[in-house]
């Protein structure tokens, strides 16, 4: 559900306005480079674009210019950049030069590599295109960007440059997307794009599990498909799952859009990294939802870049927690 409520920039300490503005310069350049690129594929065959590159060089310019004493943990690495075919090094500094005139490729390869640091007790961590294969293929994507301090999330931004929250369709003349923004304590909100206001998240009502409205991961190989059904059956799952790419799910599931996510991962040695679920969690959490793996464990982030100590994740409005935890179990 949106609510309207007092909350602006004002409110918020350096950490927060600094996070907004990295991910708005990060949602230009993504916007910018839209229906233009495409994926390259890494050495554990997931896929990365120019603009996965450039956003990361630019926040993490941002993050060490505002708080130099900050690690940051992010996805990407400068060596597509660093060793790659000059077309790509050019292209993805002329993406950072959109927001950084000055950018160099030695500045760029720099930023970029300084999302390789090890976890400290007070981190970001970014992935600078969650969903990058809906990205590419014009579906739902996000920026997401986190602050974790002594294992808990403190603050969590979600840039969604796709997904319009409301109940009617944008006219030709409007923009759509928007920044979701958790802040430990503060609530959830929400600023749709070309608008001042930030409204308020909170999520469902419902807690009828054959009503549930469940979202799930757009690409079938991200989770395990056979134990997904069986949960959904005994569930007695009337509707049919709605499928979405990246951390916008989590934004719906905040929204009272959705009801539940359930992540189960592909194999026993799958564990889903900290930047694919921080800010995520906040969000739904601060909205008054509830996030844990799938034995209703608090999610760890204090096991280094992956989510080592925790199988799965589950997402819920908090009221139907209980019935999909116990769904999960009896599927086993």
């Amino acid at each position: 559900m949106i609510s309207l409520s007092p909350f602006s920039l004002a409110d918020l300490k350096a950490e927060g306005c600094a996070a907004i503005g990295a991910v708005r310069d990060a949602m230009v350049v993504a916007g910018a480079l839209e229906g233009r690129v495409t994926a390259s594929a890494k050495i554990d065959r997931s896929p990365v674009t120019i603009a996965d590159l450039a956003i990361q060089a630019l926040v993490a310019r941002r993050l060490r210019e505002d708080f130099p004493d900050d690690s940051i943990v992010a996805e990407e690495d400068a060596s597509l950049v660093r060793d790659s075919a000059e077309t790509m090094s050019r292209q993805v500094v002329e993406a950072v030069r959109r927001v950084v005139p000055d950018a160099t490729h030695e500045r760029v390869v720099g930023w970029i590599d300084q999302g390789g640091e090890r976890a400290g007790s007070r981190f970001w961590t970014l992935d600078p295109i969650d969903g990058t294969k809906g990205f590419v293929a014009g579906r739902q994507y996000a920026i997401s960007l986190a602050l974790i301090v002594d294992g808990a999330v403190q603050l969590g931004t979600v840039g969604c440059p796709r997904l319009r929250l409301g109940s009617r369709p944008p006219t030709p003349s409007e923009a759509s997307g928007g920044i979701a923004m958790a802040v430990r304590g503060r609530g959830t909100w929400w600023n749709a794009a070309g608008e001042q206001a930030w409204q308020r998240l909170e999520v469902s009502t419902g807690s009828e599990a054959s009503t549930a409205r469940i979202v799930q991961s757009f690409e079938p190989r991200h989770g395990d498909a056979d134990r997904n059904a069986r949960v959904l059956w005994l569930l007695g799952s009337e509707l049919p799952p709605r499928l979405m790419d990246s951390q916008a799910k989590h934004v719906t599931v905040a929204a009272g859009v959705n009801d539940l996510l359930m992540r189960f991962p592909p194999d026993a040695s799958f564990h889903d990294a900290i930047w694919d679920q921080a800010a995520g969690a906040l969000l739904v959490e601060e909205a008054g939802g509830r996030v844990t793996d799938l034995s209703g464990r608090p999610l760890d982030f204090t096991a280094g870049p992956r989510l080592l100590r925790n199988d799965g994740v589950l997402v819920s409005n908090g009221r139907l927690h209980r019935a999909a935890l116990d769904a999960i179990q009896r599927a086993q």
